[in-house]
């Protein structure tokens, strides 16, 4: 797709722009990854990462970023031992990780919206 991208946009001052609008279009199919609370999901295929074909799988950046990273942070120095234990039930934490993803629905849909609103007024002016 991204080669099939980089031949029909050309190297004109816009090229990149149109290339980056169509990218992000194109990837709106894809299923978004949630944060859930593994203790409130009994199926443990669940939590397998399909892309990277592996049955248990974690992703976080730097805490300083997303409350979301906070939380793994935590979860994850406490299930090593190397900081005491979380005191909230399960139920608590797939809250926090439901308004989380809440979110991130939100602030995608926004980007969907802006890329096509600059999309609609880039296809008006040419």
């Amino acid at each position: 797709l991204q080669k099939s991208l980089n031949e029909t946009f050309g190297a004109d001052k816009y090229s990149e722009a149109r290339k980056e609008v169509l990218t992000n279009m194109f990837s709106r199919p894809m299923q978004m990854a949630l944060y859930f609370c593994t203790g409130v999901l009994e199926d443990e295929t669940l939590f397998r990462h399909y892309a990277l074909n592996v049955p248990f799988y974690t992703h976080f950046t730097s805490p300083i970023r997303r409350y979301a990273d906070v939380m793994v942070h935590r979860l994850l120095s406490a299930s090593l031992g190397a900081s005491s234990p979380i005191k909230m039930e399960k139920e608590a934490i797939q809250r926090q990780a439901d308004h989380c993803n809440d979110r991130k629905m939100a602030s995608k849909r926004v980007q969907e919206l802006s890329a096509d609103l600059f999309f609609s007024i880039f296809v008006r002016v040419k």
